[in-house]
């Protein structure tokens, strides 16, 4: 009988390679979708007939304790939330609704449903916000410094607070940035290759960016999903960082970025003030060490080749949404 498993955030970034893997698995897949207008299935197109969909919503308990019970998941993959930072910052409350007591709400669903369902939360390293120390690794401090980073904090400890309290399976990854060609175009990384792009084909002609001094530890979101699944496969639930244990500062994306398309990046970027954020995190950098140990987990994709993949892809997709405009 297969193993099935349940993604919540299945047509997100993650939520698509995560769907893939499972699939190459021979899973049963099930995504938890919200009835929305706008819900946009572009990333998971390509698997839409293997996979099971079921409306839900992080906000309204019932609906997941009415989909755990029709679904009957032995894993639960919990890769929804409000995720995007500055947006965080603009809508506080909804970002914690979604991003901390929603995990709430699924344990609590999970442990009125089925108890044995193995559950993984996806925590973020703006957990760590400004850290004290470098590299970051599981016992590391945690100091948010956004709405983001602190409903991430809480969904982290309620998973690990039902986890001691009701002895269920949860396992928390503490992902550093995961980048792809499926990456939400406001992130910088995607923000970056998609107007290489356009630039590059004439369609615009300038970026605006903010801080350019940040520096994040930035890995492969195929990778990372692969670190997920490896947590709910041992013998008891634990916590892991995820992370490539290398920093790259935004220019220095901008570099490869733009210099994989032959353009110099200094004459297309500007500095837009209203984008920096009202508290910033200058510098982030994983050990993932503990993964490495335990989860046999390796990143297999250097920084160069995923920015350079992500431009490539970008260049096909422009030139083929412009022709299909011609």
């Amino acid at each position: 009988m297969k193993r099935r498993a349940l993604i919540t955030g299945i047509t997100g970034q993650d939520g698509a390679y995560l769907a893939e893997f499972l699939l190459a698995k021979d899973y049963e897949v099930h995504g938890m979708v919200r009835r929305s207008s706008t819900e946009n299935f572009e990333r998971i197109e390509h698997l839409h007939h293997l996979l099971a969909l079921h409306q839900a919503d992080l906000l309204d308990q019932l609906s997941l304790i009415n989909l755990l019970q029709e679904v009957r998941p032995r894993e639960v993959y919990n890769l929804a939330a409000q995720s995007f930072i500055p947006t965080s910052f603009q809508q506080p409350l909804l970002t914690g609704e979604f991003t901390a007591l929603g995990v709430t709400r699924v344990l609590e669903a999970i442990r009125l449903v089925d108890a044995e369902i193995r559950f993984f939360q996806a925590t973020s390293s703006e957990v760590f916000g400004n850290a004290r120390e470098e590299p970051q690794n599981e016992q590391t401090y945690f100091r948010p410094r956004s709405p983001y980073g602190a409903s991430k904090a809480y969904g982290h400890w309620i998973a690990v607070n039902y986890r001691e309290s009701y002895r269920i399976f949860a396992c928390s990854g503490i992902m550093f940035n995961h980048e792809s060609p499926l990456r939400g175009k406001e992130f910088v990384t995607r923000k970056t290759t998609d107007a290489v792009a356009r630039i590059k084909l004439g369609l615009q002609t300038e970026l605006t960016l903010g801080n350019l001094d940040a520096m994040r530890d930035w890995g492969f979101a195929g990778d990372y999903v692969r670190a997920a699944w490896l947590m709910l496969q041992q013998d008891a639930p634990d916590d892991y960082v995820i992370a490539t244990g290398e920093k790259h500062s935004v220019r220095e994306m901008l570099d490869i970025a733009f210099g994989h398309a032959g353009l110099n990046w200094q004459e297309h970027v500007r500095i837009d003030p209203k984008l920096l954020r009202p508290a910033d995190v200058n510098t982030l950098r994983g050990d993932a060490r503990k993964a490495r140990e335990i989860l046999g987990w390796r990143p297999t994709v250097a920084f160069p080749e995923l920015i350079r993949t992500m431009v490539d892809a970008d260049l096909e997709r422009v030139r083929k949404e412009a022709g299909d405009r011609g």
